[in-house]
């Protein structure tokens, strides 16, 4: 079986399982980052373990479920939790998720994550929209051979993608005036994204910090390349957890990561709610 034929797979698998839903709008939560799931309505709930070729998630603060239903009124599709390179996982499990939900009919993805801030102005707990990303992973998950069959718009599926505009303009400024009306600050930044599972050292920070990085993490940037080789729009949005190596006198530790995710959820829930309506309306009346 070929890896498309078991996204397909994977995907009618769900499609059964979702009935009436046709979501448009696929959300990834990431660490500790997981309880807007929980304000689905109608939610249908499927563990990844019971989806045909569905990587498991291992790490804490990753529950490992889909959930669809309405969120904010509208029809999304929220994968609670993500998987890892570092969790010995290849590229293109780590990225088989993100190729079901283009399956799926999902045509707008937001992707958030954990992520510690290289600029010296973030806080914890500060949310910032993704403008950009820096690769730094040693790998890309379009190496091989290209399947144009994961062409699910014009102009998708292509040997060579584009990535200059990784991150859609129209959904950051969207994000903007979301966050306006949340009474919530939203900066933007640009994400560099490393293996892990390590912390950086100060003088890797430094560096990213030259490079023109101001969040760093371990996830994201393939998701985000694989959703624009399927013609999907993107929108990423960072909260900041910790303060990168060299910034802070505290030693780096994922539950602590964890727990200052755990801190920003309700916000983070009421900002998805709102963007989910916004988007889902902006792509259906586009289809």
């Amino acid at each position: 079986m070929t890896y498309f034929d078991q996204v397909k797979e994977a995907a009618d698998f769900l499609r059964g399982k979702l009935g009436e839903l046709t979501p448009h709008v696929g959300i990834v939560l990431g660490s500790g980052l997981g309880t807007p799931a929980e304000a689905v309505t109608e939610a249908v709930t499927v563990p990844y373990g019971e989806i045909p070729h569905f990587p498991q998630s291992t790490v804490e603060g990753h529950s490992g479920r889909l959930v669809a239903g309405r969120f904010g009124g509208a029809q999304v599709v929220i994968l609670q939790g993500r998987v890892h390179f570092y969790e010995g996982y290849a590229p293109a499990q780590v990225t088989f998720p993100m190729r079901v939900l283009g399956a799926l009919g999902v045509r707008a993805v937001i992707l958030t994550n954990a992520a510690g801030g290289i600029d010296e102005g973030y806080r914890v707990g500060q949310f910032v929209v993704l403008a950009d990303h820096i690769n730094m992973m040693g790998w890309n998950p379009l190496d091989g051979p290209n399947e144009p069959r994961f062409s699910f718009l014009p102009g998708a599926g292509l040997r060579f993608t584009d990535m200059s505009e990784a991150y859609s303009k129209r959904l950051r400024e969207m994000a903007q005036r979301a966050a306006v009306d949340e009474g919530i600050t939203l900066e933007e930044g640009v994400y560099l994204a490393v293996t892990g599972p390590s912390f950086e050292t100060p003088a890797e920070i430094r560096a990213y910090r030259t490079l023109g990085a101001t969040l760093v993490g371990m996830s994201t940037v393939p998701e985000t390349i694989v959703a624009r080789h399927m013609g999907l729009e993107v929108l990423g949005i960072s909260c900041v957890t910790n303060l990168a190596a060299g910034l802070s006198p505290m030693r780096l530790s994922h539950q602590d990561v964890y727990e200052a995710g755990r801190l920003v959820e309700r916000r983070l829930r009421s900002l998805l709610e709102r963007l989910a309506v916004w988007i889902a309306t902006l792509v259906e009346a586009e289809l």
